[in-house]
């Protein structure tokens, strides 16, 4: 019993004293950047300047041909990130954007859809 007397006093004359245990500094949270994501959904703004700048790229290789159904070919063999991205190259006036549609025609599936709009044609 005497020693816990004389411990309670020493921790309240420490105390007193200005000695007390040190306290931890307080910790800093800090948010994490803001993450930008690309989009995975398209649009239809989005689609629709994605297919302005497709038949822009067909008309420069084909003038004066209607183009509407080869454009039509190359967006629907072109995959969402795809065509998000041709937009958004568009929008920001980046160049690329006729690699992009070249890549895209190069597909077996493109090709042969282009063969045939041209047969009809």
């Amino acid at each position: 019993m005497r020693f816990q007397t004389f411990a309670a006093l020493g921790l309240a004359a420490a105390a007193l004293a200005g000695c007390v245990a040190p306290v931890p500094p307080a910790t800093t949270v800090t948010t994490p950047p803001a993450v930008v994501t690309t989009p995975t959904v398209l649009d239809a703004a989005s689609r629709q300047v994605a297919r302005t700048v497709i038949n822009a790229e067909m008309e420069k290789r084909l003038p004066g041909a209607n183009v509407a159904p080869y454009t039509d070919c190359v967006v629907n063999n072109a995959t969402t990130a795809e065509l998000i991205d041709i937009a958004q190259a568009s929008r920001a006036g980046a160049a690329g954007t006729a690699d992009s549609v070249a890549a895209i025609v190069s597909r077996p599936a493109t090709t042969q859809c282009i063969a045939a709009a041209a047969r009809t044609a």
